[in-house]
């Protein structure tokens, strides 16, 4: 053999253990979380850019509908900050989300919404394969908002607020499409009969990445609902549209 037929069987011995592992950790990466007997923890900041429309009451009486669009909510957006976590043991965990903005409409009657929205619920995991992870969850809503209408030259301006915290009970869990690193993160709630609320329900529909096993990429489309008892000051209330989200896994 030749010196360099020894030296190319050398590096490739040399190589092969290094090839090995890498097309290992390529076709054992998967967007499906593992159960374990050990903890393990979700960070998710995200942008979450509704479209929000809701009919107000304030001092006794129905204002015009409060309309944002999706690029309403950015051009408005004065101040806000969203993140959910979740944080598992087994099949237990425990998971948290946010999301608090204030937002000003100046057509011609000014209307400033303050709304903060935390969710809190206890999981277990229900479902867990190669495919598919599923958790079923309980827990409560809260949503804390104030409207404030200014005056103009032909209304009186007001103010009102609205504090509730609802149970609610659903399900999110991700499934991997066709053994890839792709896949459909979904979620959807339903509560309500606590406070000042009827009901209240969520979903989130999206398609996802698995970039390395430690972040995932997503893109959603969220609908979240509520219809308000009595003279609240937000009635019918919903927010739809669009989230771009960044999973960090430790």
């Amino acid at each position: 053999m030749s010196p360099i037929s020894k030296l190319l069987a050398i590096s490739l011995a040399l190589l092969s253990p290094v090839l090995a592992q890498a097309e290992d950790s390529a076709t054992t990466l998967s967007p499906i979380p593992q159960v374990s007997q050990g903890w393990r923890f979700e960070v998710t900041p995200y942008l979450w850019s509704p479209s929000i429309n809701s009919s107000l009451f304030v001092n006794d009486q129905y204002e015009n509908t409060s309309k944002f669009s999706s690029g309403d909510v950015l051009s408005n957006l004065k101040s806000g900050g969203m993140i959910s976590a979740e944080a598992h043991y087994g099949n237990w965990g425990v998971m948290g989300d946010l999301v608090s903005a204030t937002l000003q409409e100046t057509p011609n009657i000014k209307i400033t919404l303050q709304q903060t929205i935390l969710t809190g619920a206890a999981t277990y995991t229900i479902l867990n394969n190669k495919d598919a992870y599923i958790d079923g969850l309980l827990g409560v809503r809260s949503i804390a908002a104030t409207a404030t209408v200014t005056a103009s030259s032909a209304k009186s301006g007001g103010f009102g607020s609205v504090s509730t915290i609802d149970p609610i009970a659903g399900f999110k869990g991700r499934y991997r499409i066709a053994d890839s690193t792709w896949y459909v993160p979904f979620y959807a709630d339903i509560g309500g009969g606590a406070g000042t609320t009827n009901v209240t329900w969520q979903t989130v529909l999206g398609v996802g990445k698995t970039i390395e096993k430690w972040v995932d990429i997503s893109l959603s489309y969220r609908y979240l609902y509520y219809d308000m008892a009595g003279s609240s000051v937000l009635q019918k209330t919903t927010f739809k549209g669009p989230q771009l989200a960044a999973t960090f896994n430790f």
